[in-house]
């Protein structure tokens, strides 16, 4: 029985030994690792806490860059509408200078010449739509020459956007290209009317007659090159393939100046037995790609953006309920 008892007081000290030392090792001071991570983990969350806002600073300034945008774009087409609503200039008063032709942008000019038909270019394709009905079609252009002693006419040629004409044109235009590289026979003169008596000839040399032109008025808009975007591809004078307006190109391309003047022909007195070329509406000169009414609504759009992502940064950073148990 003595035994026993001395057993069991041995084994229950045994036991409060070790719970005494399992306590101790708990309770003893934690490393310096473990007291470092704190720090860190705190820092580390100051800066996730500052990216959380990034979006939101990025989207409020593309929207606040929107609205410059659109203010820039209103002065451009208030300053071609006061362009075009000027009073039309002669083309004698004007100088193939390029300083003088970016100045001239967007106003009307008065030319008075013959079209060459035989340089004309067709610049496309480009589509019309007429009651939901598109249809493809060209630009043509082509220069106007002057006539010579004609002081209303234009003194230097000039190009000429005459306006949008069907696909036939420019096939018409293929096929009468090739017959016309044909030669042409002239015939003779015959001298059987001349007098053979001595007192009826004469020395006088022969006057060429030049038969009469019917000058044609052209009321248009002067422009400059077109700026195509990268889907467009590029121009190829050696094959007749033009894809988008290049002034000085397609003056070479007919034997012009480069710094020839190329105005967009807007005349409202459309023929309806003969529509084509179809001359542009003036109105669509002074469209743009994107209007203002475009950047306004880019602007609510990136502003109302930047307000959902700011708001759920901030839902993000509120802290959290305590939990009841």
């Amino acid at each position: 029985m003595s035994r026993w008892l001395s057993s069991g007081t041995n084994n229950s000290s045994s036991l409060i030994a070790r719970h005494l030392r399992r306590n101790l090792s708990t309770t003893a001071a934690p490393p310096l690792s473990s007291l470092s991570n704190p720090q860190e983990k705190e820092k580390g969350t100051g800066w996730t806490r500052f990216l959380l806002f990034v979006p939101g600073a990025i989207t409020f300034g593309l929207g606040t860059w929107q609205i410059f945008r659109r203010n820039d774009k209103i002065n451009m087409l208030e300053y071609r509408q006061s362009k075009l609503g000027s009073e039309p200039i002669k083309c004698n008063a004007i100088t193939c200078s390029k300083e003088n032709l970016d100045a001239l942008e967007f106003r009307r000019l008065v030319c008075e010449g013959v079209f060459d038909e035989e340089k004309s270019i067709y610049v496309g394709p480009r589509s019309r739509s007429i009651s939901g009905v598109t249809e493809n079609g060209y630009y043509v252009i082509t220069p106007l020459m002057p006539i010579p002693n004609n002081p209303r006419s234009a003194q230097a040629p000039i190009l000429v956007n005459r306006g949008w004409v069907p696909r036939s044109w420019k096939d018409k235009s293929s096929k009468h290209s090739v017959d016309d590289g044909q030669p042409i026979a002239i015939e003779p003169t015959s001298t059987d009317n001349r007098s053979s008596r001595w007192w009826f000839q004469s020395n006088k040399p022969d006057v060429q007659v030049v038969p009469d032109v019917i000058p044609t008025e052209v009321v248009g808009v002067v422009r400059g090159s077109e700026k195509p975007s990268v889907f467009v591809p590029a121009n190829d004078p050696s094959s007749c393939q033009w894809f988008y307006v290049d002034v000085p190109a397609i003056s070479s391309a007919c034997g012009l100046p480069e710094n020839t003047v190329y105005i967009e022909d807007t005349n409202d007195n459309v023929n309806p037995s003969n529509p084509y070329p179809l001359p542009k509406d003036p109105n669509t000169l002074i469209r743009s790609s994107v209007m203002p009414q475009d950047h306004l609504n880019y602007t609510i759009t990136w502003y109302s953006l930047s307000a959902a992502v700011t708001f759920m940064a901030f839902k993000r950073l509120l802290p959290k309920k305590s939990r009841v148990r």
